[in-house]
C-alpha cells in the first residue's frame, strides 16, 4: 500500500507541476509576487500534491468498492420504492457535503449558504433517482438529456439574467471529489447487474443527469430570490513574513477545514454502517481496507482544500486582478488557455473517471486519450471565458450553440461516448475550477470593471460544456477504431475456424482406422486365430 501512495502522490506531482510552473513565470514576467505569497502558493501546492495523492488511493480503496456494492444491493430489491427512497437520500447527502459546493456557496450574494446546499442537494438527490431508473428500464440517454436541457434552457429565460451563470455553474461544481467516485461506482454496480448487451454504455450517464438537477433546481430558487446585486468581496493574500507565519497560516486553516470534511464524511459513513448491517455485503478483510481508505480520503481531502483555499484562491484572484488592470488585459486569453490545458490534470476526480473508463472499455478508451481530449477542451473553454469577460460577451451565446451541437453529437457516435463524454464535463468542473480559475476570473472581472455576477461566473459552466464535444469527437474516432479492430478480429477468427475445419478433414480422409477400430482385409481376417467354441 505504501507503493501505491507513492505512485498516487508521484502521479499528482506530476500534474500539479505544471500549474506551479506556469504561476511562476506569471508571477517573474506579468505579475510580480511578494515573497510571503508565492512561499504561500509553493506551501499550498505541496499540500495539493500530498493531498490529491491520499485522496486517490483512498477513493479507490473505499468509496469505489462501497458504491458498487449499493448500487448492486438496492437494485435487487423487488419494492421499487425503497430503492426511490434510498437513492434519493444518498444523492442529498453526499451533494450536500460536496466540498465545492461551499466554495460557490459562500461567493453567492443574496441567498444563504445553507439555501443554496440544500437546494442543489434536492436537485442531486431527484436526478440520481431518474438516472438510477434510467438504467433499471434501459431508457435512452440521449433523449433524455434532450428533453431536460430544452427544460433548463427554458428556466433560464424566465430565471434572473444574474442568476443563470450562477445556476450552470452550480451543476458542475457538484459533481466534485465526494460525489463522482460514488455515483460512477453505482452506476457501474447497477448496470452490472444487467446482462443485456448495452448495460456497459449505460454504466455511464449518471454524473451527467446529476448535473442538471442542480441548474433546474437553482434556477427555480433565483426566480423566488430574484437577486439584483453582487456583493463581491475582494480576495486578499495574508500577510506572511517569516516561514512560521506561513506555517501558523496553515495549520490555522487546516483544523477548520478537516472539521468540515468530516461533516461531510459522517452521513456517508453513518449510511455506510447502516448498509453493511443489514446486507452484510462485505467480509471483515474488505471492511478493514475500505475504512483505511476512507482515512485516506479524510486525510487527502483535508490537505488538498487547505493547500487549494491558503495558497491557490488567493494567488489565483491576484493574477486576474493585475492582468484586467494592465494594459496587456489581452494576455488573459492566452494565459487562460495555458492554464486551462494543464489545470485540468489537478482534479482528484478526473484520475477516477479515467481509470473507470480504461477498465469498463477494457483498454479499448486509454486513459492517456482521455487526458488529452479533456485537457484540450478545458483549454479552449477558459480561453472563451476570458474572451468573454473581455468583451461582456452573454454566457448564452456559448451555452446554447455548445449545447445544441454536444447533442448533435449524441447520434453520431457510439453510446459509451455519450455518457463519458456528459460525465467528463461534470468531472472536469472539479475544486480547481471552482477554486483557482473561478477567483482568477473573478480578479480579472473587477480590473476590467466587469459585472462579477454575469461575467466571472459561468466559468465553471464554461470547463463543464466543452468536455462533452471533445470527448465525442473522440469517440467518433475511436468508435471507428474499435469497429475496425473488431472486423479485424471476426475475420481472424473465421480464418482460423476455417483452417481448423480443413486440417480436422484432411485427418479423417487419411485416418486408417474405422470407427471401432483397424480396417483389415479379408486375407487378413483369414489368418486370424479362430478362438474355441
Amino acid at each position: 500500500m505504501n507503493q501505491k501512495l507513492k505512485e498516487k502522490i508521484l502521479e499528482s506531482f506530476s500534474s500539479v507541476l505544471p500549474i506551479a510552473i506556469i504561476v511562476f513565470i506569471i508571477s517573474i514576467l506579468l505579475v510580480p509576487m511578494s515573497i510571503g505569497a508565492a512561499v504561500l502558493f509553493a506551501a499550498g501546492a505541496a499540500l495539493l500534491i500530498i493531498g490529491s495523492g491520499f485522496f486517490s488511493l483512498g477513493a479507490e480503496l473505499s468509496m469505489l468498492p462501497m458504491g458498487e456494492g449499493v448500487g448492486a444491493e438496492f437494485t435487487r430489491s423487488k419494492t421499487l420504492w425503497i430503492v426511490i427512497a434510498v437513492c434519493f437520500f444518498l444523492g442529498f447527502i453526499i451533494t450536500a457535503s460536496e466540498p465545492d459546493l461551499k466554495v460557490l456557496a459562500g461567493q453567492v450574494p443574496d441567498v444563504p449558504d445553507n439555501v443554496l446546499i440544500f437546494t442543489v442537494a434536492v436537485g442531486v438527490g431527484i436526478f440520481l433517482v431518474v438516472a438510477i431508473l434510467r438504467i433499471l428500464f434501459n431508457i435512452k440517454l440521449a433523449h433524455m438529456l434532450m428533453g431536460f436541457y430544452l427544460l433548463v434552457f427554458i428556466l433560464s429565460f424566465i430565471s434572473p439574467e444574474s442568476f443563470t451563470a450562477v445556476a450552470f455553474d452550480s451543476g458542475g461544481v457538484t459533481t466534485g471529489p465526494m460525489t463522482v467516485p460514488f455515483i460512477l461506482s453505482i452506476g457501474i454496480g447497477l448496470a452490472g447487474i444487467r446482462s443485456d448487451k448495452s448495460s456497459t454504455d449505460d454504466s455511464f450517464g449518471l454524473v451527467a443527469l446529476c448535473s442538471i438537477g442542480p441548474i433546474l433546481s437553482v434556477l427555480l430558487l433565483g426566480i423566488l430570490y430574484n437577486p439584483q446585486q453582487a456583493a463581491h468581496t475582494p480576495i486578499e493574500i495574508p500577510l506572511v513574513v517569516t516561514t512560521r507565519d506561513v506555517v501558523e497560516e496553515f495549520a490555522r486553516h487546516l483544523p477548520s477545514t478537516g472539521k468540515e470534511v468530516m461533516t461531510s464524511l459522517a452521513p456517508i459513513i453513518l449510511f455506510f454502517i447502516i448498509f453493511q448491517i443489514v446486507y452484510r455485503r462485505f467480509k471483515k478483510r474488505q471492511l478493514v481496507r475500505m475504512a483505511v481508505g476512507m482515512l485516506y480520503v479524510f486525510i487527502g481531502l483535508s490537505l488538498f482544500l487547505t493547500g487549494v483555499n491558503v495558497g491557490f484562491i488567493p494567488v489565483g484572484h491576484l493574477i486576474g486582478t493585475e492582468i484586467g488592470d494592465s494594459p496587456f488585459k489581452w494576455l488573459l486569453i492566452p494565459i487562460g488557455i495555458i492554464i486551462g490545458y494543464f489545470i485540468v490534470e489537478a482534479e482528484p476526480a478526473v484520475h477516477i473517471l479515467n481509470k473507470q473508463v480504461e477498465e469498463v472499455s477494457c483498454g479499448a478508451i486509454p486513459q492517456k486519450a482521455m487526458r488529452l481530449c479533456l485537457s484540450i477542451g478545458v483549454s479552449a473553454s477558459v480561453g472563451l471565458s476570458m474572451l468573454r469577460i473581455l468583451c461582456g460577451i452573454s454566457i448564452y451565446w456559448y451555452l446554447i450553440p455548445g449545447y445544441i451541437i454536444a447533442l448533435a453529437l449524441t447520434f453520431f457516435v457510439p453510446k459509451i461516448f455519450t455518457g463519458i463524454a456528459f460525465d467528463a464535463g461534470g468531472v472536469a468542473s472539479g475544486p480547481m475550477t471552482s477554486t483557482f480559475l473561478l477567483p482568477f476570473a473573478m480578479g480579472a472581472s473587477t480590473a476590467s470593471g466587469g459585472d462579477v455576477l454575469t461575467e466571472a461566473f459561468g466559468i465553471v459552466a464554461m470547463v463543464a460544456l466543452t468536455p462533452l464535444i471533445a470527448i465525442q469527437v473522440m469517440g467518433v474516432v475511436y468508435g471507428r477504431r474499435i469497429r475496425h479492430a473488431e472486423e479485424e478480429l471476426r475475420r481472424k477468427a473465421e480464418a482460423e475456424a476455417a483452417a481448423q475445419d480443413g486440417e480436422d478433414e484432411e485427418i479423417l480422409d487419411d485416418e486408417p482406422y474405422g470407427e471401432t477400430g483397424p480396417v483389415l482385409s479379408q486375407d487378413e481376417l483369414k489368418d486370424l486365430p479362430i478362438s474355441a467354441g
